[in-house]
């Protein structure tokens, strides 16, 4: 299901910020986000009480006890109307908003844990539990976020007989097992699909995040279509399923189009395709002519082994990209041979994987969309390792320092809040930069997160093969 990314915005008239514990910045890759920058950018998450949760702590502080059930009641009505988080206005701070995550307990209720991407730290969980507004259903969890965030979230609430532990080590082992029980916000109905989850996250978006207007245009306009292929792979020693989009115009059985179609080649096809539906953002662009009608061939990435086996920088897997996949789907439909308009395009492992395409076959990949690409990664990192740091430049980056290619085209994106991975990006755009190469860096306020990807793919496509921006 495609995320569907509207903001609900509401005002209020004051905020309290306050420093408690802090709600966490480290992300699983390695680094954590320089606090003093994000104190310049105002990225920085700050612990907070919105004001209309402040307005009803206010009144239970006045009330005699008659009238808590009540107040409660109007406030849980006033929720569902606005929806959830609530996103209100912070007085003489109009670039941020103060965004209050929700829960209604119930008397078994003994902590509600917030499972924010990247806003959450999994190393501290207890520093992301919702307080309760005492004596009522209300558990709550504000932060002041800058006002173009987005995101997903889960929560998790524990019902268990037995009371919190009290020391933190405790404390810690009980929120990672109740965090595998996180479940989307059942007040909000914005969601998006989940890596290696039947389960889905909530998402939300803050006024002044990015725009994304085809996510309300979903069956509006002419559409292509989706196939599931099984392909056989000499050099991979196995077959793999492969998801093929092909525009409308592009007939069963045989072309319509006279052109030979621009092609991208996109990591986790059971991802893009499976559970995102990029095929109708895909349509919305088309039909609008923000992108030209286009291929999109998208090996499915099978499971977690598998992934790690292929992703990063894998030569038998850009041999199946450059020497199999591609020739076998131009069975199918009239694709380019061109460099300039093959796009090898990725996230996470995936990025560093259209990164590596392009540096070891720049006669087939001439276009990289790399987002959040994993410039930790490096040869012989072991699959359950932690993510190492990296001392100096990165692998990858080093080899393109090294290398003397032909002026390449790359688009790089990386989240505010995806720690070192920043730094990293920013290295790897000066260094293609420095090589000569065409280069366009974008960076948006979010994490590692398929929320930001869906919006920063369809924005890196029309940078790269558009006439327009969407």
């Amino acid at each position: 299901m495609p995320a569907q990314q509207s903001a609900r915005r509401t005002t209020g008239s004051s905020t309290t910020t306050r420093s408690t514990v802090p709600i966490a910045t480290a992300a699983p890759d390695p680094g954590a986000t320089d606090p003093a920058a994000d104190a310049r950018d105002g990225t920085r998450p700050v612990r907070t009480t919105g004001p209309r949760v402040t307005r009803l702590l206010g009144r239970l502080a006045a009330d005699d006890g008659e009238q808590r059930a009540a107040l409660s009641a109007e406030f849980w009505r006033e929720v569902e109307r606005l929806g959830t988080p609530l996103i209100e206005e912070i007085e003489d701070e109009p670039d941020h908003r103060a965004v209050t995550f929700l829960w209604r307990g119930h008397r078994a209720t003994r902590q509600v844990v917030l499972l924010a991407n990247r806003l959450t730290d999994r190393r501290f969980l207890a520093g992301s539990l919702l307080e309760q507004v005492p004596g009522t259903d209300v558990w709550h969890l504000g932060l002041k976020l800058r006002a173009d965030h987005r995101g997903t979230y889960r929560l998790a609430a524990d019902i268990s007989v037995n009371e919190p532990p009290a020391d933190p080590e405790g404390l810690q082992h009980r929120l990672r097992g109740l965090s595998a029980h996180a479940a989307a916000d059942p007040l909000n109905p914005r969601t998006v699909a989940t890596r290696w989850d039947a389960a889905e996250s909530s998402v939300f978006a803050l006024p002044h995040a990015p725009a994304q207007p085809w996510a309300q245009r979903v069956g509006t306009v002419p559409a292509g279509r989706v196939e599931r292929h099984r392909v056989g792979s000499a050099v991979l020693g196995e077959d793999r399923d492969v998801r093929l989009y092909l525009p409308t115009g592009v007939a069963h059985g045989g072309p319509l189009v006279q052109q030979p179609l621009p092609v991208v080649v996109l990591c986790d096809g059971d991802m893009w395709f499976g559970r995102m539906g990029l095929e109708h953002t895909l349509d919305v662009l088309i039909a609008d002519g923000t992108l030209p009608p286009l291929a999109v061939v998208a090996p499915e990435a099978v499971d977690r082994h598998t992934r790690w086996r292929d992703l990063g920088g894998r030569d038998p897997f850009v041999a199946f990209l450059a020497d199999e996949l591609l020739p076998w789907a131009a069975t199918r439909a009239p694709l380019t041979t061109e460099p300039g308009r093959t796009v090898v395009a990725g996230q996470s492992l995936g990025g560093t994987t259209a990164l590596y395409a392009a540096l070891t076959r720049p006669e087939r990949f001439g276009a990289v969309l790399a987002q959040s690409p994993s410039l930790w990664w490096r040869p012989g990192v072991a699959q359950a390792e932690p993510k190492p740091p990296v001392d100096g430049l990165p692998w990858l980056v080093e080899r393109y320092t090294a290398a003397r290619l032909a002026p390449t085209t790359f688009h790089v994106a990386v989240g505010l809040h995806e720690g070192a991975m920043v730094d990293h990006a920013r290295t790897l755009t000066g260094a293609l930069r420095a090589g000569g190469h065409r280069v366009t860096h974008g960076e948006f306020n979010g994490g590692h997160d398929h929320a930001c990807w869906h919006g920063a793919l369809a924005d890196g496509l029309v940078g790269l093969l558009g006439t327009a921006r969407p």
